[in-house]
């Protein structure tokens, strides 16, 4: 049954107009169809009578813009064996369309939203499913319109499951791909035997190959109802208008023929201890301890959250002091994720070389042990409850991140458990830590998992990447529907605001950007309470190790959170701790990089640890060594990481080994880690650090005046440093004609890299013009290659385009994508056929206009949270622009000219220097690898 809605003006899908089908001509006032029913937490919940949709509307207008979001109460925990994974499967056949949004009309899910800017996205999760808009608020009515129609009115055509089931595939590969990932999906089909909890979201391999159309159809036809869903906006919107404009598109939709069905299967007691073990080539080994938890509505949830801090969060955490500080393991964490059912708390540990499984599970055991026998303390209580609150602010950060915090809620059935979740955890008292230790974390409710690495000499010899400083990977137990669209990744934003808007803004005028006690430091105040985020860096990254020892910048970074002359790493811990705040340090290209992030009353504290750390680094050898053994670790886990593999293999095609840019060879980072010593490390600090090159960036809810007072006080009378602005470009090399092949065995998904390097920095005159040429071949889905080579053909998970490296240096543009093995080649091809046509005739009109309005919504968008707005300040400021070019930049975008855009790509992309480079399971044919 199809519904029919009223008509929205065409215009707005390609951003010529805003939408004429605005409430002026739609006069009726609909607030009786609607009944309020609570409020909490400053989220209002009504419901609409018709049809029992459940409404969340929360108003702030700190920013123009507003996210709007539909979940769906169904998840995997609603597929039997058979059709497990239909539910994401579903989820991608979401975007392909109805009667009146499809690809053949023009007005393709996609392309109507991201062509005003519109971040958007979906995702599948045991408990639930939900798809949401990120959007300037001017556009509310399409976003409404948009979930309204596909809730009813999909097409869900056997042609596009055929094209869409390899592209779910090549996901389910891409988190094969890490050994992780994969003992996590086995410890939960072992801990589970009856309960759905038994598969993961991303479902079987053979399920999401085999499943019928009319299956999914049937799944359809069950859950999409509005008596299923909820609707939550939240940003800059009226409720009045929202509540119009819901009841106009979504009131003409009937409530379920047929109740939805529940899952009433349980999990039968478990009567003893589970295992199991995962070999694959590898290098480090992984330990995974799983047991039995509550629901997250049961009160020993908020014990559990509390205990997971003690156990594994920062380094006065008892596992992390147990495990990675002893240098026996190079990382630690616990899975917590709150579920509607008993789902698990399970410990990771990954494992440095020298380690033995057993020897790990059982130091975690005995962890486990002291917490039943003797309680926690009241430090460590006080501790995990501070980082708790302060979770809580930060989750208020953006409209989106609120969203987010609720669609939660409503998967575990109640969405006020975002709104009252501190109430929970107030209560608790370490006697309940106690109580929940001992009566979960017993051997009967236990399954353990040990990721077993095989290793052969081929894959010793193999290269691998700088450190990217991955702690954790992504869980494909949340499958996501679309590939490289960012909401929270600051690199990503760095590009997308570059692109203006149709507005002159005004936000300059609430920057402050002076020097310091030799630092210079940029803040700006903004709608957030109570939350700040600090941003910053100085010269000091991996191109300044001397040539003799390449590791030396990377290992003076990981030594600065290691203790000071002032006090051990521990009390600095603690410090952190006990006010819920964060501070990390990473090494760059060219710069040593930190962020933090805390409350406002508690800026100073986290001003004065940053600055203690820079000036005053121990560098005792007891650290130095352990630091050494499990960074090495940690290098040697990227031998098998494909994406680090390519990068590595094509940033050696495009630069010479003295550029920035450049990545040294497995074989001399292998040798310099290990010769490194720590007056290696003391004399490499004393030459290059200092506030010369030094940038603090502060952004959100601010005291411009006690930042800066902070800086003075703190890092007054510190001096040296180095400026570096780098002069020598590369000379583009011809590449070879075959594809430069990096072998990896056991991996189900190959990392593909086309590259070349461009000879341009970010201030450049023609990079801006490259860079929008550059969106509309890969830089959203609704771009060229998302469109052709996953849309149209079903090719790849992900594919895109991007310029990087160009801060300081002359960068590289490249495309990246994902295959499987036995789709390599023919990825391999159409990815070089639509590259090929953007170099031959490069990009029309419609599509620059398109994407001028595109990207001048994600403006807006991307400024909308603290982190953003601090990253865009941090490269403004690194690249020494001064801060009115945020209100200027508009204007430019606007005045580029097709032939300046055209011009570019010519120019900077040349054929013959596009190096290619393929890393996974093919061989030099690109034809699967043999076993």
């Amino acid at each position: 049954m199809k519904f029919k809605f009223p008509k929205l003006n065409v215009a707005a899908f390609t951003g010529l107009a805003l939408i004429l089908g605005s409430l002026q001509t739609y006069a009726q006032d609909n607030q009786n169809e609607f009944k309020f029913i609570q409020e909490s937490g400053g989220i209002k919940e009504y419901t609409l009578t018709k049809n029992d949709l459940q409404v969340l509307l929360m108003e702030d207008h700190s920013a123009p813009v507003l996210t709007f979001m539909v979940t769906y109460k169904v998840g995997s925990r609603n597929e039997v064996i058979g059709n497990t994974g239909s539910t994401h499967l579903l989820e991608h056949l979401m975007f392909k369309g109805t009667p009146t949004f499809n690809k053949a009309n023009g007005t393709q899910i996609s392309s109507a939203l991201q062509n005003i800017g519109a971040i958007m996205n979906a995702s599948t999760w045991l408990d639930r499913t939900n798809y949401y808009e990120m959007i300037p608020s001017e556009y509310l009515e399409l976003a409404v319109q948009i979930e309204s129609d596909r809730m009813r009115n999909l097409l869900l055509d056997e042609k596009d499951r055929a094209s869409e089931m390899t592209v779910v595939r090549n996901e389910f590969e891409i988190g094969e791909n890490d050994p992780e990932e994969a003992l996590d999906k086995n410890i939960w089909a072992t801990a589970y035997q009856a309960h759905p909890y038994h598969h993961s979201t991303i479902g079987w391999r053979s399920d999401i190959e085999n499943v019928p159309i009319g299956k999914l159809r049937e799944f359809y036809e069950t859950f999409y109802w509005p008596n299923n869903a909820v609707v939550t906006v939240i940003g800059d919107f009226n409720t009045k208008n929202a509540l119009n404009l819901v009841y106009k598109y979504f009131g003409n939709i009937p409530k379920s023929p047929q109740p939805i069905p529940t899952v009433y299967t349980e999990e039968p007691k478990q009567e003893g201890p589970r295992r199991v073990i995962v070999k694959r080539s590898g290098q480090n080994g992984i330990v995974g301890v799983g047991h039995k938890n509550c629901k997250a509505l049961d009160k020993d949830y908020y014990s559990f959250d509390i205990l997971d801090r003690v156990l594994s969060s920062g380094k006065n955490s008892r596992l992390y002091k147990a495990l990675v500080e002893k240098a026996i393991a190079t990382n630690v964490s616990v899975a917590l994720v709150p579920f509607q059912d008993e789902g698990l708390i399970i410990t990771y540990a990954t494992l440095t070389p020298s380690s033995k499984h057993e020897d790990v599970e059982r130091i975690i055991l005995e962890e486990y042990q002291k917490i039943q026998d003797e309680g926690i303390t009241d430090v460590e209580l006080n501790a995990a409850k501070a980082q708790i609150r302060s979770g809580e602010a930060f989750k208020r950060d953006g409209s989106f991140s609120i969203a987010s915090q609720i669609n939660t809620a409503i998967a575990v059935g109640s969405w006020k458990f975002f709104t009252t979740y501190l109430d929970g955890i107030d209560k608790v008292t370490a006697a309940d830590i106690q109580n929940v230790a001992k009566k979960y974390l017993v051997e009967d409710q236990m399954t353990v998992g040990y990721f077993i690495p095989k290793k052969d000499e081929d894959t010793q010899k193999m290269g691998y990447l700088k450190d990217h400083n991955s702690n954790h990977p992504r869980s494909y137990r949340d499958a996501h529907f679309l590939f490289n669209e960012q909401i929270s990744n600051d690199n990503n934003v760095l590009n997308t605001l570059e692109t203006g808007s149709t507005e002159k803004t005004n936000l300059a005028k609430n920057i402050l950007d002076q020097k310091v006690s030799g630092v210079r430091v940029v803040t700006m105040k903004t709608g957030v309470k109570d939350v700040v985020t600090i941003r910053g860096s100085l010269m000091g990254g991996n191109y300044f190790s001397p040539a003799t020892n390449k590791a030396v910048a990377d290992m003076t970074v990981a030594m600065l959170d290691q203790g000071t002359t002032k006090r051990d790493k521990f009390a600095i811990a603690a410090a952190l701790e006990k006010l819920g705040a964060t501070l990390t340090f990473s090494t760059g290209n060219e710069t040593v990089n930190f962020s933090a992030r805390c409350l406002r009353s508690d800026a100073g504290t986290v001003i004065n640890i940053l600055a203690e750390e820079l000036r005053y680094p121990l560098f005792d050898e007891k650290s130095f060594e352990n630091v050494k053994k499990r960074r090495m670790a940690r290098y040697k886990e990227n031998l098998e990481n494909t994406d680090v593999r390519a990068a590595e293999t094509l940033a050696q095609k495009i630069y010479p080994p003295d550029h920035p840019n450049y990545s040294a060879p497995t074989e001399q980072l292998i040798k310099d880690i290990e010769k490194t010593t720590l007056a290696d490390v003391k004399d490499y600090y004393e030459k290059i650090y200092g506030p010369a090159s030094m940038i603090i960036v502060a952004v959100g809810d601010v005291d411009s005046k006690e930042i800066q007072n902070q800086v003075k006080t703190n890092f007054a009378g510190w001096t040296g440093g180095i400026q570096f602005n780098a002069s020598k470009k590369a000379e583009p090399k011809i590449a070879d004609k075959q594809p430069t092949v990096v072998p990896i065995k056991d991996k189900t998904s190959v990392t593909l890299y086309i590259g070349t390097g461009i000879g341009l920095k970010q201030d450049d005159n023609d990079y801006l013009p490259l860079n929008v040429g550059n969106y509309i071949l890969g830089g959203n889905f609704s771009a060229r290659l998302m469109s052709n080579v996953r849309d149209n053909e079903g090719l790849t998970y992900g594919i895109y385009s991007t310029i990087t490296g160009q801060t300081y240096s002359d960068g590289a543009w490249l495309v990246g994508a994902y295959f499987s093995p036995d789709l390599c080649k023919r990825g391999l091809e159409s990815t070089q056929k639509q590259v090929a046509m953007w170099l031959d005739k490069g990009v029309s009109e419609a599509e620059l206009k398109a994407k001028k309005t595109t990207i001048t919504g994600v403006y807006k968008v991307a400024l909308s949270t603290t982190g953003g707005v601090a990253a865009q300040l941090l490269s403004l400021a690194q690249r020494n622009i001064k801060m009115d070019y945020l209100d200027e930049y508009p204007a430019k975008i606007n005045a580029l000219t097709l032939d300046e855009v055209n011009g570019a790509i010519k120019k900077y992309i040349k054929p013959d220097s596009l190096h290619i480079i393929v890393a996974g399971s093919v061989d030099a044919n690109l034809e699967k690898m043999k076993p």
